[in-house]
């Protein structure tokens, strides 16, 4: 099952694994900048599926300007984070009776995060936007160590500085495509990717964030269980779960 927001992109990725693999995959359509559009995918996927091995959690943007999405979250903590929180939530009893995975891609970038689950969209706290997803990469981190700790085979991990179409514009994208070997194809991060979906790592090291297919050790501020509580909190709230 494939997820976009954009339904050429979508056919388009459908075409080329049905080449590769000989099988087309399903489609939906879904904006994470929309909660309630993440409520209905999750409803279509608990309708259409019986079972869910696997779950990836992969949008994501970076926007160096403020943006707000019609939930009034900051564009970026919803889409990288908020939205992927609630979609796995919202499947969390399918996903626990089928034993299933849940890999989320987060970033070396969250490393710079500085969290406050307090002031997820950075209302109160200077504005910048490579702070700002340094932020929801970290929340990315932080939500894999809660759902390990609720017994999920879940992990995250750094995909690579990747030559795509992410944060155009902006000059470290530049540098990644003009700078020779600063940055891999997108087949590289796939692969990562991929890798966390179908190997026993997936599963033997639950809660642990992944580089180039190996777990590594991550600053406290990536793996704290108290900040991943409090953030968890902060995110049921967010999205309405709570209520």
């Amino acid at each position: 099952m494939l997820v976009g927001r954009t339904a050429e992109k979508l056919r388009a990725v459908a075409d080329r694994a049905q080449q590769a693999g000989g099988s087309r995959p399903d489609t939906l359509l879904a904006d994470f900048s929309s909660l309630d559009q993440v409520r209905r995918l999750a409803a279509e996927l608990l309708a259409r599926y019986e079972r869910i091995d696997v779950l990836i959690n992969n949008a994501g943007v970076m926007t160096p300007d403020r943006r707000t999405t019609v939930d009034g979250n900051e564009s970026m903590m919803q889409v990288n984070h908020l939205a992927p929180f609630l979609l796995t939530n919202l499947l969390l009893d399918r996903l626990t009776a089928s034993s299933a995975r849940v890999v989320t891609t987060s970033s070396r970038a969250g490393k710079t995060g500085r969290l406050d689950p307090a002031d997820l969209s950075r209302e109160r706290r200077r504005w910048n936007g490579w702070l700002q997803y340094g932020d929801s990469k970290q929340a990315n981190a932080l939500f894999t160590v809660s759902l390990a700790e609720r017994g999920l085979a879940a992990t995250c991990l750094h995909p690579g500085v990747l030559k795509t179409s992410f944060a155009e514009g902006t000059f470290f994208m530049k540098l990644v495509w003009l700078l020779p070997g600063m940055g891999e194809p997108p087949e590289a991060g796939a692969e990562r990717i991929v890798h966390l979906a179908t190997h026993s790592d997936g599963v033997d090291h639950p809660g642990r964030y992944f580089v180039k297919n190996a777990p590594v050790r991550v600053p406290e501020r990536l793996s704290d269980p108290a900040l991943a509580a409090a953030l968890w909190d902060a995110s049921l709230a967010a999205t309405g779960l709570s209520a």
